[in-house]
């Protein structure tokens, strides 16, 4: 099943605008609405392409570490040391004030049996929460939905994918995709001065799940030069997703109609099979600083505690690099969920250099359906059963 095949399941808006503004003290207002189980949001980024996990959060502490990347390994005075085993990657210190405040946990070799290493399969496994052998047409987040998260709230959409042209199932036909991030975010400056000005409602909240040109229409006066935030954002395409992404929480209506649920953001290529370093280092990059833009967004909006952010990549790299001076495709890695309502810190146990598998890979210890039970559990409050098709542990990365 190849991932194009679900196009077809999504309405597709190029350069919508969502954002839909308030009257004066409107942020104030929502930071003081209880944060209920149907006011949270779900923001899921994407590694695309296999991030490498061994030079993300690094085991400097392990000499075999050295010894599998003779020269692509980092050393250790040059990693954000977070205890006296392991470091974060330099290049993701703008993360660093997350793991300082307690709103960054760190999940250890997170993986699945029998992985697979193919692109398209294995991120289809990781979207439809099947088993390496078992082809699901629908996604985990689109069985939750299913399962009531929000209760009889009527979301204007169920999910929002920003900046992807290629998707899965991960989210239904009640999504849309956001192909063109900085068109939306152009479209989408001025928004709450066009309401004041005319006194009507932003119409393209209304509009949001009708066609292409039908949204168009309704952000042609939204156009404008100055952003809702004091937040700067980062430039280029995931700086750009990340301020969507903002916005469409901005959108979000003070009473309990409407709103979106679930986002999901795109990084990458992290398909490093060469020079993996340079390429490598500035995507982590990316990633930190994009993340605390919208931690700063979001603390504007008084969102932040009601909104988990979570990585997810389709497999992890090899322990030990190539003669290209690179990783090729593995399977385990870590993954980040950071949030006002995460409880930082390491979980999961870190996988085992000594004890490779049968092609060099490590071995994961950390099944990444225990990450979606915790999510459907405790943050959406439904069954993780259906949501995962099956029963796994959950982590308690989320504060009682």
């Amino acid at each position: 099943m190849k991932r194009r095949d679900f196009l077809s399941n999504f309405s597709t808006v190029t350069g919508a605008a969502l954002l839909s503004s308030h009257a004066p003290g409107w942020a104030q207002a929502v930071a003081q609405r209880a944060s209920s189980v149907q006011d949270r949001i779900l923001i899921l980024i994407e590694l695309k392409g296999g991030n490498d996990g061994l030079n993300t959060v690094v085991p400097y502490a392990d000499p075999v570490y050295y010894q599998l990347r003779n020269t692509i390994g980092i050393k250790p005075d040059e990693l954000l040391k977070l205890d006296e085993k392991v470091g974060l990657h330099s290049d993701l210190k703008a993360m660093l004030p997350l793991w300082e405040k307690n709103e960054l946990a760190i999940v250890q070799g997170v993986g699945y049996p029998e992985a697979n290493l193919s692109h398209f399969r294995s991120i289809e496994i990781w979207e439809t929460s099947s088993k390496a052998n078992e082809y699901l047409s629908d996604g985990w987040v689109t069985r939750a939905m299913r399962a009531g998260v929000g209760g009889k709230r009527k979301y204007t959409a169920e999910g929002v994918l920003i900046g992807m042209n290629d998707f899965g199932p991960l989210i239904g036909a009640k999504a849309v995709s956001l192909n063109d991030p900085v068109a939306f975010v152009n479209q989408s400056k001025l928004a709450r001065a066009h309401e004041q000005a005319t006194s009507t409602p932003n119409p393209a909240l209304r509009y949001l799940l009708k066609v292409e040109n039908e949204i168009s229409q309704a952000a042609d006066g939204l156009r404008g030069d100055k952003y809702l935030f004091n937040t700067v954002f980062p430039t280029g395409q995931f700086g750009n997703s990340v301020a969507a992404a903002a916005q469409i929480v901005a959108s979000q209506q003070i009473d309990k109609a409407g709103g979106v649920p679930v986002m999901c953001l795109t990084l990458g290529s992290f398909d490093t099979h060469q020079n993996q370093q340079g390429t490598h280092a500035g995507l982590l990059k990316q990633l930190a600083e994009g993340v605390a833009a919208l931690k700063s967004a979001l603390t504007e909006l008084g969102a932040w505690d009601r909104t988990l952010v979570m990585t997810f990549s389709e497999f992890g790299r090899r322990a030990k690099q190539n003669s290209s001076g690179g990783t090729d495709h593995g399977t385990a890695a870590p993954h980040f969920i950071m949030g006002g309502a995460v409880q930082g810190g390491m979980y999961g146990k870190a996988p085992d250099l000594n004890r490779l598998d049968g092609n060099q890979n490590v071995v994961y210890t950390t099944d990444f359906r225990q990450i979606y039970t915790t999510v459907a559990q405790q943050w959406w409050g439904v069954s993780s059963d259906v949501v995962v098709h099956g029963r796994f542990d959950g982590i308690r990365f989320l504060r009682s």
